[in-house]
This record gives structure tokens, C-alpha cells and sequence, in this order.
């Protein structure tokens, strides 16, 4: 078995950049369709979508085959990548851990 094949590197190329791809579009829509303000850039959506698409993927196989191992890449890995995104960025809100969040009270 030889780890210097190029054809190895350039497979592992692509699954990066299709995984960042994914996890551009799924941390988008998520934040589109959870409504406030989301001050996380570009780079913070890319995060979340990666983050949501591992968290979307667990969540889809415990509900379809009861179990938290990971089988195959399924078709519907987007919607699931989606779902991922929102609870992520739900519990970022609701821990108050998304940055530029904090508001300060003004004296009077």
C-alpha cells in the first residue's frame, strides 16, 4: 500500500472542498431559516454547516437504524446537513456563545 499515490491526495483534495461546499450551503439556509442576526462571517457558516453536516448525520442514523454508527453517506445528507446546522446555531443562541451577542445595558 503506497501513501504518496496521487490519485489518494487528489480524492482527499475533493472531499475537502466538497465538504467545505456543503458546508457553505447548509450553514446558510440554517441561518436563513432561523430567524435574528447571526454576526459569524463567512468562515463561522462554513464552520457551522461542516459541524451541523457530522451532527445532522448522527441524528439521521439514530432515527433510521437506532444506533449512533455511522453506516453510508446517504442521499439526503443536505437536508440532514441543514437540520445539523439549525440545532447547532439554536444551541449557540441558547448559550449565548455566538459572538456579538452580548448587549450592555446603558446608565442612566
Amino acid at each position: 500500500m503506497n501513501l504518496f499515490r496521487p490519485e489518494g491526495n487528489y480524492r482527499m483534495i475533493a472531499f475537502i472542498i466538497v465538504l467545505l461546499i456543503i458546508g457553505l450551503i447548509a450553514g446558510a439556509v440554517a441561518r436563513l431559516l432561523v430567524p435574528g442576526r447571526d454576526p459569524i462571517g463567512i468562515l463561522g457558516t462554513i464552520l457551522l454547516g461542516v459541524a451541523g453536516s457530522f451532527v445532522g448525520g448522527f441524528l439521521s442514523t439514530l432515527i433510521e437504524y437506532h444506533t449512533l454508527s455511522v453506516n453510508s453517506f446517504h442521499a439526503t445528507g443536505i437536508i440532514w446537513s441543514i437540520v445539523g446546522a439549525i440545532v447547532l446555531l439554536v444551541i449557540l443562541r441558547l448559550t449565548r456563545l455566538e459572538p456579538g451577542r452580548s448587549r450592555r445595558r446603558r446608565r442612566i
